[in-house]
């Protein structure tokens, strides 16, 4: 098998017949939500111990991580228990550029991914999109965009539905397909190439050391990391004579937020879908994929047999991903399960929390801030 004892490599795993084995994907939800491994179930490592009793033993027990760690330690354990467990090495990374490596880039297949933008996802995908451009007024005559690309779903789905909008366009304007590297390990560099050439997209790379930087920062490495990128794609967007710079954000990140800011921040927020930038003056930043749901996107990337990159950060590289079920979770990923809970008992729930920053009434509010002033009721009380 490999030099490590009860582990096989993806290769050795596509040459298993699959009615022998069980593949287990054993990331947290919120990373196995990104892409799996096709035919894999999700159990997360945090759930795997009380569950062990629903996997079969009559059966080769495959498990992966996100880079193959924590898949070999529990591999090991349930074969103390008696089965017949085994980690794929390189975990889903691995498979991944295993994976890219064998796939030959096709021109027609990238011509197909474009057609079901054109047809099958026109009315979730482009049409969403188009409209969050005239509704906000986000993309004017010769202007020249930076589409940021950080090698995930979002962002290359927006590259994509930029290069249908300029087909269409009846003005003319300019896109440059910007990627910052901030230090990503090369099997990561090298699947967002790849998937660049698989989707016809022109990227304009660059490199930074920011994960570097924040790599020994204790305290809200996310946060700092997130800012300084923010930066370093204003500064080379000017570079480039741009004078927008374009992020993937999507509407499920926007109502998320607002109660982010509501149940953690004590205030009533948004992710508005345009900024002046305050640092870099004459740049802007717009959010195309404002009105886009999640769910839409990932049906796109999971039709066309799309696999991205989750967060390729030096934290997630060394299997912490595979952890997050374990402790407690994001406050993200808590508003996300929070709102999937009211849905149950109230399907607009989402669209109403979307609403509640484009009604608000002055008159029924306590105080408010308008341009860093704080007013209160009484002052027209």
């Amino acid at each position: 098998m490999t030099n490590e004892p009860f582990t096989l490599t993806s290769s050795q795993l596509a040459a298993l017949n699959p009615a022998e084995y069980e593949l287990v994907d054993i990331r947290s939800q919120s990373s196995a939500a990104y892409g799996i491994i096709p035919g894999a179930r999700s159990l997360p490592l945090s759930q795997l111990h009380e569950q062990a009793d629903t996997l079969p033993r009559d059966k080769q027990l495959i498990l992966y991580c996100a880079r193959g760690v924590f898949s070999s330690e529990a591999a090991g354990e349930l074969r103390s228990q008696g089965f017949d467990a085994w980690s794929l090495a390189g975990g889903y990374a691995g498979w991944l550029v295993d994976s890219m490596n064998e796939e030959p880039i096709n021109p027609e297949r990238a011509q197909e991914i474009e057609k079901s933008i054109r047809k099958k996802f026109h009315k979730s995908l482009f049409s969403r999109f188009a409209r969050a451009i005239n509704d906000y007024q986000l993309v004017q005559e010769n202007d020249h965009i930076a589409v940021c690309i950080s090698g995930g779903k979002d962002s290359m789905l927006m590259a994509k539905l930029f290069q249908e909008l300029k087909r269409h366009n009846k003005f003319p304007f300019e896109l440059t397909f910007l990627v910052m590297d901030p230090g990503y390990s090369p099997a990561n560099r090298q699947l967002i190439e790849h998937n660049a050439r698989l989707l016809n997209i022109p990227i304009t790379i660059f490199e930074s050391e920011i994960f570097d930087a924040v790599y020994t920062i204790e305290k809200s490495p996310c946060y700092l990391c997130a800012r300084m990128r923010r930066g370093y794609l204003y500064s080379k967007a000017r570079e480039l004579g741009c004078n927008k710079i374009a992020l993937g954000h999507h509407y499920d990140d926007v109502i998320e937020t607002i109660l982010m800011g509501m149940l953690y921040g004590g205030q009533v927020q948004t992710m508005m879908p345009k900024l002046h930038s305050t640092n870099f003056e004459g740049l802007e930043l717009i959010r195309p994929m404002y009105l886009i749901r999640e769910e839409d996107i990932c049906h796109w990337r999971d039709y066309n047999d799309l696999h991205f990159l989750q967060c390729a950060c030096r934290f997630t590289d060394t299997c912490q991903s595979c952890e997050q079920d374990q402790g407690s979770l994001s406050k993200r990923q808590e508003i996300k399960h929070l709102i999937a809970e009211l849905k149950k008992t109230n399907p607009f729930v989402e669209g109403n929390i979307f609403k509640s920053v484009e009604n608000v009434n002055l008159q029924t509010i306590i105080a408010y801030k308008d341009g860093g002033v704080r007013h209160h009721f009484l002052e027209r009380y």
